[in-house]
């Protein structure tokens, strides 16, 4: 500003007030200013100028895994509401590690996020979350809620969801109907195993232990499984998958087999309706679920108050053949 005012013969004091819209400086000098400002390329720090008014200029968004592309479409929605606020965004991945999280979420605080939008991880330190965290800043989560914090959570209808998809098998002929889950400790993969015994129950099935594996997605594990499962006298003839990654796993190992089997999975991916046959999947919102993040979080950014909001979107089954036909394909 003081090389500004230089050019233009005027004090600094009065092109501050021309870069942060002061009215109280004549039109023929306020362009005078801006022309300079243009003609010497400067332009406002913004971060600089929020720290000054004590606002924060970006949010803090800790995912899972930036690499999952359920998380992809979380972190657009939320990135476009962010920009469209002025703001910027800072993402980073826990990897499932609570004290990786714990960094990540103080690395964010030190840097003086306005709010923070997370998945949590499994073990992540909630008292520190409560007592460092939600004071200093507002905070949303999504995908799996909190234990001991009361803020804001956005959830899909994980149980229910999943219940659907079991269902939809089990009314196209299959009594023995296999679970791929995430490891225990994930808030979703239990839901979702909760679901499939719901669906299982409803039809009068009786839970089968054998026929659930619950473990971090993995290629050598789909493996394992379908061998153990083609060894069984009475064998799956279906499959719920918990997630997309193990959709992908699975339809890869199926793929080389001639046993293969019906097939529902747990979140959409790409390409899953142009192979053949299409792959009927369970599909949550992840547009929605950054979206009403965001706003969560911005309406307590801008100073709303009340009691914390549990916001649970619905999901939806899309037939595209993997579960509509009774008999072995994918080979």
């Amino acid at each position: 500003m003081n090389d500004v005012a230089s050019v233009v013969g005027v004090s600094a004091k009065t092109v501050s007030r021309v870069v942060n819209g002061d009215p109280h400086v004549s039109s023929s000098t306020a362009a005078r200013i801006n022309a300079a400002i243009e003609r010497l390329g400067f332009h406002r720090n913004e971060s600089a100028r929020l720290l000054r008014q004590g606002t924060a200029s970006t949010i803090g968004l800790l995912l899972e895994d930036v690499a999952d592309p359920f998380y992809g479409v979380v972190t657009r929605a939320v990135e476009e509401h962010v920009l469209a606020n002025g703001l910027q965004l800072l993402v980073s991945s826990s990897a499932e590690d609570p004290d990786r999280a714990d960094r990540l979420i103080a690395a964010f605080v030190s840097r003086g996020v306005g709010g923070l939008i997370l998945a949590p991880a499994h073990g992540i330190d909630e008292v520190r979350l409560s007592e460092e965290v939600a004071n200093v800043c507002p905070v949303v989560v999504f995908d799996r809620p909190l234990e001991n914090v009361d803020v804001d959570t956005v959830l899909a209808d994980n149980r229910g969801g999943a219940g659907v998809g079991t269902r939809h098998l089990i009314e196209h002929g299959h009594r023995r109907v296999a679970f791929f889950g995430d490891e225990e400790a994930v808030y979703t993969a239990r839901q979702r195993r909760a679901g499939y015994r719901d669906g299982l129950a409803a039809a009068g099935i009786q839970f089968d232990p054998s026929l659930v594996v619950m473990a971090t997605p993995d290629g050598r594990a789909v493996a394992a499984a379908l061998d153990a499962f083609d060894g069984m006298a009475d064998p799956p003839t279906a499959i719920v998958s918990g997630n997309n990654r193990w959709s992908i796993h699975l339809l890869r190992e199926q793929a080389s087999r001639s046993s293969g089997r019906a097939f529902v999975g747990f979140d959409d991916f790409e390409l899953s309706d142009v192979v053949q046959p299409g792959i009927t999947v369970v599909t949550q919102d992840p547009t929605a679920m950054g979206r009403e993040c965001a706003e969560l979080l911005f309406g307590r950014m801008t100073g709303e108050t009340g009691p914390a909001k549990r916001v649970e979107l619905p999901t939806r089954l899309i037939e595209r053949g993997s579960g509509e036909l009774f008999g072995p394909f994918f080979h």
